[in-house]
Parts: structure tokens; C-alpha cells; sequence
């Protein structure tokens, strides 16, 4: 029961971000994947596409 009792001290310590920082936050990882998809995206497609011309030869 201790350790309950001390989640619970320790919760009402944490600095909870506000609203407007969640947001940010959210929209900055949301873009980060979408660009880092399309970049990894784009070399894999740009490998694949060179590696085809090379087994064409």
C-alpha cells in the first residue's frame, strides 16, 4: 500500500505540459514522421529503381 500512496505524492509533483505545448509537440512529431517516411521513401524507391537498371545490364 506504500507504493501506491507514493505514485500518488508523486503524481501531484509532476509538471503537467499545458494544452498548447501538447499540441505543439504533437504537430512537430506528426510532421517529423511524415518527412522522415518520405525521405527513407524516396531512397528506397531511388536504390531499388538503381539496382533494377543494374541487374538489367
Amino acid at each position: 500500500m506504500g507504493y501506491i500512496k507514493n505514485v500518488g505524492k508523486e503524481m501531484k509533483r509532476v509538471t503537467w505540459p499545458s494544452l498548447g505545448e501538447v499540441n505543439k509537440y504533437t504537430w512537430t512529431v506528426i510532421i517529423m514522421v511524415v518527412l522522415l517516411g518520405l525521405y527513407f521513401g524516396g531512397i528506397d524507391f531511388g536504390l531499388s529503381n538503381l539496382l533494377n537498371y543494374f541487374y538489367a545490364l
